[in-house]
């Protein structure tokens, strides 16, 4: 048999509370107190309740002074509780006050138990339509399990963004990533490992991001970043930052260690001509699809070249401990003139006699730079 639902009647005259016990009984499972102040402690401590019925004129705390208290109060159950207040004699200047302080209805005690009774029942009917409507917009905005937002939610995010970057001439960059061969991953681990290494692969990502840039879900082991304001060069370099990062990675889980890679998809408005934020969208997604068929491991960019950036003796440490010198390459002569200071403090405070030749590596940097530009 299904719970009924719990209601708070707070009135100071016991026989006024059992008459509408008494309606009430069979439909509602009732608790009763004796004045406002007694009933707001109730309130606080039993998340259970799921309406209000009060007298206005009560000890301690009156019928106003509780309703106040309760649309006042930081707990948003409270703020929407369905309150209804009874008086003796109703007036206009009484009615029009409790409309002021958030009254959901108010009834004089010569209506009778019955006429509260279908008041109530309207007003519960009324707060489960809009529970459910809220809880079908929080669903369209973010993933219940995740907490990123929705795919639909992320259309809605680019939209807005393009819509921004024709006003005003700015560049809109998505970036949709997936795991390389989630599938089989889903298959070894299963499915709640796998989706749980994609919500800390999403943690990871967002504490990579601007504020003003969006994460959410695109499809399963599979993310998108809509990056308002950024050009593609540099959404290209954050791209390839972020794949290189995984690849370098060594996640443990469930006590063996698991090697990921990704594949990256880009698009960009308006260097890729799109007439709508889930055209931009599907472009950056066929983009991902083609780097994983491509053998993965790679990020599409649609011709676009990531902004040079240096990278730091950090970062180049590990991606030589991942048996990857191919992107370090680039940046040695950076990485030299950052490592020779240190080399020169080690050789003197250390006192281990490198015998480098340390002014002519300097020498021979500074020349090559000098050519360079």
């Amino acid at each position: 048999m299904a719970e009924l639902p719990h209601i708070l009647i707070v009135d100071d005259s016991r026989v006024v509370r059992r008459s509408l016990i008494q309606h009430l009984q069979g439909q509602y499972d009732v608790r009763e107190e004796s004045d406002g102040e007694a009933a707001w402690q109730t309130l606080v401590v039993d998340h259970s309740i799921k309406a209000v019925i009060s007298d206005l004129q009560m000890p301690k705390l009156n019928g106003y002074e509780l309703l106040e208290r309760v649309r006042s109060s930081k707990l948003r159950r409270l703020q929407q509780l369905p309150f209804i207040l009874v008086s003796g004699e109703e007036t206009e200047e009484e009615r029009v006050r409790a409309k002021e302080l958030g009254v959901s209805d108010f009834v004089t005690k010569g209506a009778g138990g019955t006429e509260v009774l279908t008041r109530l029942n309207n007003l519960l009917v009324l707060t489960s339509v809009q529970e459910n409507r809220e809880a079908d917009r929080e669903r369209l905005v973010q993933d219940p399990v995740s907490g990123l937002f929705t795919r639909k939610y992320l259309e809605l995010q680019t939209a807005q963004a393009l819509s921004h970057s024709a006003r005003h001439g700015v560049d809109v960059s998505v970036m949709v990533l997936g795991f390389d061969g989630f599938a089989g991953l889903r298959e070894r681990l299963g499915e709640q490992v796998a989706d749980e290494i994609g919500n800390r692969f999403a943690k990871m990502l967002a504490g990579k991001m601007r504020q003003e840039d969006s994460l959410g879900h695109f499809g399963h082991g599979q993310f998108a970043v809509v990056s308002p304001g950024t050009a593609p060069a540099f959404c290209a370099t954050f791209a390839e930052r972020v794949r290189e990062a995984i690849e370098a990675a060594r996640l443990s889980v469930q006590g063996q260690t698991v090697a990921l890679t990704v594949s990256i998809g880009l698009a960009s408005f308006p260097s890729d001509k799109v007439d709508s934020a889930a055209t931009l969208l599907d472009l950056a997604g066929e983009r991902m699809q083609k780097a994983m068929r491509a053998g993965g491991n790679r990020t599409g960019s649609g011709g676009i070249l990531p902004a040079t950036r240096p990278i730091s003796l950090h970062h180049a440490v590990e991606l030589l401990a991942a048996n990857r010198p191919g992107p370090v390459i680039p940046h040695l002569p950076a990485l030299a003139e950052q490592l020779l200071p240190l080399l020169k403090l080690m050789d003197q405070e250390l006192e281990l006699d490198l015998a480098l030749p340390l002014a002519e590596i300097e020498y021979r940097l500074s020349e090559r730079k000098s050519q360079k530009n």
